[in-house]
Parts: C-alpha cells; structure tokens; sequence
C-alpha cells in the first residue's frame, strides 16, 4: 500500500478518536455543569426555603409576641383598678415592651379616662394631636365590640415633631363587664418597633424585614443586607383581626459556586458517613432499647413499692396542684386520684371548719419555707366524712438540676396511735390511784396511832370536867381550859384526817402555778406521821425567793412523798442511829427556767445489782411492795418535762433528785 493511501485511512481514524474524545469530553462536561447546574438551582432552592421559613416564623414570633400583649394589656384591668393605679401599671408594661408607643383607657363613649406615653420617645401625637386619628380608633373599636374580642386597625403614618415619622397601627380590646361593654383599652403599636422588638435578631443581621402593602410599598424596614447579584424574595401574610399586613423578607447573595471534584467528594463522604451513620444508629438502636426496659423495669419496680406502702404520698408543684397520690393516699382520705390531681386550694380531703387555717399554712409552704423535719401533726376528712388525724411530714422536691419542682409529703394515719396513747395515759392514771390507795393502805397503821393521842387526851379532858360537874367544885376558868384541851385535839384529829383525803381525793390533771416551799409543806403533815414512828429527824432546805412552778400538784406530792417513804424506809436499820431525812428545793445549776427538788437520807445506798432495774415496773425489794412507786414517779416527772436521777449522798446514803419548770411571764424569760 502506498504512502498516500496510508495517511488517507490514519486521518479519519484520527479524526475519530478526536471527535470520540472530544464528545466524552463534551459529555463529561455536560454531566460537571448539569451536576453544577443542578447544585446551584438545588442550594438557591433551599436558600429559598430557608428564607421561607424565616420569614414563616418571623411571623410566627410577631403573631405570638402580640398575642402575649393582649394578654398583659388585659391584665392591667384586673381587679379593677383606679386611674393612678392603671397608669402606673401601663407604664411599667410600656417599659417592658417598646413597640407599644400609647396605652389609652377610655369609657364606653370612647372617652380617655387615662393614658400612659412611652418613655422612650415624645408622644406620636404631639404634632397633629389624637383627634386628628380618631375616626380610625372608632373604627377599629366598632369592629372589636362586633366580635367581642381584640381588633387591630390598618397601618397609617403620624408625621413628628422632628421632621420625620412613624407608620402605627391600632389595637383595641373591649372591656366586658356583666355581658356589656363597659369601655375600651387602645393600645398604638410603631411597626417599625415591632420589627425591631419582636422579630428575632439573627434573621435581621444578614436580611432586611419590613412590613410592606399588597402593592409594594413598604410601611417599615428592619435590617440592611449586603447587595449582590441574587436576590432572595420571600413574603407571609400576617392575618390579624381587622387588618392584614405582609411580612417581606430580602436576603441578597452570590450565587453557588461549587466545582465538580466538590460535588463527588460530597456525593462519596455521604455515602460513607451514611453507612457510618447507619452503623451507629444500629448501634444506638440497640442501647437506647436496652435503657429503655431498664427503665421500665425500674418504672415497674418504683410502681410495685409505691403500691405495697401503708404511707401515704403526695407531691406538688410550686404552684400548689397536686400532681400525684399513691394508693395509700386514695384509700387514706376515699379519693380516687383522677378526683385529686390538679386540685390546689379546698382540698376535698379538708375537713370545712378548718379549711381556711390549712389554705394560710399552704400559702406560708409555697413561699419556702419548709417545715419541721420531724413532722407535724394535722386533721384530714375522709370522703364519707370521718375526720382522722394524720403525721405529715414534708421535704422539697428536687429534679435532677438541682432545682425544686415542689413539695413531697408522706402522710401516716395515726388513729391507732392516739388510741394506744389513751389506753396507755388511762392505765397510768390506774396505776397512779392504786399506788396512791396502796399507800394510804400501808399508812392506816400509822393513823391509828397518831389519832390514839388526841382522841385519848380528848376522853381524859371530858372524863375530867365531868367529874367537876359532879362534885360541884369546879370553876368557869377550868372548865373552859378543859373545854379548849378538848378542841386543840380534835382540831388536831382533823387535820391528819384531811391530810390523807387530800391526798387520796383523785382530781382531773390540771396543771398550775405553785410556789415550791407549798408543795413541801403539803406532805410534811403525812411525811411526819412516819417521821415519828422511825425516829426520823426531817428538815427542810428552800432557797429563798424561789419562782412558782408549773405542775399538776397532786402527781408532783405523790413523788415527793414516795421519795419521802422509800428514804426514811431505807434507814429503818439497827445500825443507823442518827436518822436524818432533808427535803431540798433550789434553781437548777444547768437551767434558770427550772427548780430542782431533793430527797436524802443517810441510809445503806443502793446496791449495785439493784441499780439496773431500779425504776423497772413491778420490781421491788420489799415483801409488801407493788414494785411501782419509783416507775410511776419517773412517769410524772417526765410528762412534765424534767427528769429523775439518783445519786449517792456523802458520806453515806443516796439522793434522789429531779426538775420542774418554772411557771413564768414569757417576757421575764426572755430578758
């Protein structure tokens, strides 16, 4: 083959190569630029979409933002106000809010009653005067009292006294009062400050809001954007009633630049962080299941425990509604907690006459401060109308921030408490009058005795003036020395009679002031009856100028004169021969608000094998014993709030000691 014809056959296969390289070249480019293209046409949509939105929720927050204001503006006319106080409130809510330029109170003629300016600008009607815009604030109050709710007038243009202006509109809200119209509230709005005040920043900083009419024209502009090739248009309708206004929003930027390389790198790091994604999620799935049945399980358990409480619970929020009873609490009070939840004031559980008092105690709570740890105690009423007592006990709620959420309180029923309390004080006071008749049994023996003397010098004195009056030798004088023998004697009968009633007569517990040195000389009398009998030299050792004290006073001689017995029964030995009992009251060393009272003798002391069950009931070391005297004494004294101890006496015998507070003036006690 010639050279002619090979060149001839390497040129069109050149040419095809050209031609195929240059159409998968062309192709490829194509693919770039639609792929470019379609990159560009997808991030100005959702540029696009994205001003939508924002200008969706710029309407949104300005729609939301008014209605809060209509909410506020109404509450100025709570409880009803006077003028002063009403415009002292609409001042404080213009400083709270700078789109708001004038609040008007007028009457049902329309008429201002009073009005309040904001303080960040002069008055808007300075220049033209309110007049000059009334038929629009009647226009727009018409329109509110036809739908018995807040109307908004369109927007209108107030020239100011600096030469410039503002675009406003008005809101105006009737004021109902017993199904009439009992005035008007007005309410001017600057939308060039609702751009400001209620669209959010951040849409503003690269954007430019403003309110516009239906043909373009703009009524207030917020915000400056940079200019730029594209322009991004997005407008929404901000319905409110009695007026319509459009919300317009430009953004001006470049358009997307991007190269192919970006868009496969972009297409591959997807795909992989999808796969990663999905992976992860797997894997997220899997632990979020398993939290989620330990959290059911712990759910359950936390149900079960609640359930199986005898205590009831209660929790409330910070506001005083009842968010949540356990079964307990239901059975507890007779409500189901369908008829609990959400209850605050007049808890159905509350008996009536006492509701007021709980309300004031709620009230004091829910300003924080909390109750006594240890509990207190209240009255609840059933639902059939059983009113029981109740231990609450109350401890601030805390979430997992650290912050309170409310109040938990634990409720127990303590009827059987109260009435095991009563049967128990019931059987002390049994015990207390046996252990008084037991001692007045063992004293029979001394009475015989000491009234043996009177009674014998009382029969010898009359045997003896008989016999005056029968030999006719006696005198005026004799007989009336005999006659005044024979009363100091049956006077002196009489008073160890009355002695022993006293102490046996029971009385209802009532406690009083008495002066100490009264309790003493009131067993002295009984006291001395033994005293003589065992050769006991008795004494009596009172501070001077000591307080009253606040006692049941016949409990209080019994433990003296218990005290008394069991120290002079306690020297009835052999061996002791100097028998000395003292009977000492004086102010308490640790405590000025309380009197310690003594008894010592100088008998054996108490054994050491006897000191652990010493107060034990039952227990005694005498045959004839009840084993009672020193258990109920110690009862006494505590319930009195004081207490009882021993100790020994040098040289020789044993003390027992014990308190009683002093009955004072509070005010004495606090100086």
């Amino acid at each position: 083959m010639s050279a002619p014809s090979l060149e001839s056959e390497r040129l069109p296969s050149a040419w095809r190569r050209r031609v195929l390289w240059s159409a998968l070249a062309l192709l490829v480019v194509a693919v770039l630029v639609t792929l470019v293209w379609l990159a560009g046409r997808y991030e100005a949509s959702q540029v696009q979409s994205r001003l939508e939105r924002d200008a969706a929720d710029a309407v949104g927050d300005v729609r939301a933002a008014l209605t809060r204001n209509v909410q506020s503006l109404q509450a100025l006319q709570f409880s009803d106000p006077t003028p002063d106080a009403w415009s002292r409130d609409a001042a404080t809510l213009l400083r709270e809010h700078r789109e708001l330029v004038r609040i008007e109170w007028r009457d049902n003629m329309q008429r201002n009653r009073a009005f309040v300016d904001t303080p960040f600008r002069t008055s808007v009607f300075d220049r033209l005067g309110r007049e000059s815009v009334q038929s629009d604030v009647t226009q727009v109050c018409a329109a509110a009292r036809r739908i018995s709710g807040p109307a908004y007038s369109a927007s209108y243009f107030v020239p100011m006294t600096d030469g410039l202006g503002i675009e406003v509109m008005e809101l105006c809200m009737p004021l109902i009062s017993t199904g009439k119209v009992a005035g008007y509230l007005v309410a001017t709005y600057s939308l060039h400050d609702v751009l400001d005040e209620l669209v959010a920043r951040q849409l503003t900083r690269s954007r430019e809001v403003s309110f516009t009419e239906g043909d373009g024209t703009r009524l207030a502009v917020r915000g400056s954007a940079r200019r730029a090739k594209r322009v991004f248009t997005a407008q929404q309708l901000l319905d409110l009633p009695g007026t319509t206004l459009v919300l317009r929003m430009d953004s001006w930027r470049a358009a997307p630049d991007l190269f192919p390389n970006v868009l496969t790198a972009l297409v591959t790091a997807m795909s992989i962080a999808l796969v990663s994604v999905l992976l992860l999620l797997g894997k997220d799935m899997r632990r979020r299941l398993k939290a989620e049945r330990d959290l059911a399980d712990a759910l359950a358990f936390r149900k079960a425990m609640e359930d199986s409480l005898v205590t009831g619970l209660r929790a409330r929020d910070l506001h005083g509604r009842i968010t949540y009873v356990n079964p307990a609490f239901c059975q507890m009070v007779g409500f189901t907690a369908e008829e609990l939840l959400g209850q605050s004031v007049n808890a159905p559980y509350w008996p009536p006459e006492l509701a007021e008092e709980y309300r004031r105690r709620q009230d004091i709570r829910l300003a924080g401060n909390s109750p006594p740890r240890e509990g207190f105690e209240s009255v609840f009423m059933h639902k059939d109308g059983t009113r029981f007592p109740v231990l609450i006990i109350e401890a601030p709620l805390i979430n997992a921030q650290g912050e309170q959420t409310g109040w938990m309180s634990a409720f127990l029923d303590i009827r059987e408490q109260r009435r095991v309390e009563d049967l128990s004080r019931a059987s002390q006071e049994r015990l207390q009058a046996t252990a008084r008749l037991a001692m007045v049994g063992e004293m029979a023996s001394l009475l015989s005795h000491e009234l043996n003397q009177p009674l014998a010098a009382i029969s010898s004195y009359a045997t003896g003036s008989v016999n005056l009056l029968q030999e006719g030798t006696h005198t005026t004088t004799d007989i009336k020395l005999a006659m005044q023998r024979i009363a100091q004697q049956a006077e002196r009968a009489g008073k160890v009679i009355k002695s022993v009633h006293d102490f046996v007569r029971r009385r209802d517990q009532a406690r009083e002031a008495v002066a100490p040195q009264a309790l003493l000389d009131a067993i002295l009398p009984l006291v001395n009856l033994q005293a003589r009998k065992l050769s006991v030299k008795v004494r009596v050792q009172a501070e001077p100028g000591l307080p009253k004290v606040l006692c049941d006073r016949t409990m209080v001689e019994q433990v003296l004169l218990n005290l008394a017995r069991n120290a002079m029964q306690a020297m009835d030995r052999p061996d002791i021969r100097e028998r000395v009992l003292v009977l000492g009251v004086r102010r308490a060393q640790d405590d000025g608000r309380r009197l310690e009272f003594s008894v010592t003798d100088v008998g054996p002391g108490i054994a050491p094998e006897i000191e652990q069950q010493l107060f034990t009931p039952f227990f005694t070391t005498k045959a004839e014993g009840m084993g009672l005297g020193l258990s109920l004494c110690r009862t006494v004294i505590e319930q009195h709030g004081g207490t009882l101890a021993y100790a020994p006496n040098q040289p020789q015998g044993t003390v027992f000691r014990f308190t009683l507070p002093v009955s004072e003036p509070v005010s004495a006690l606090l100086a």
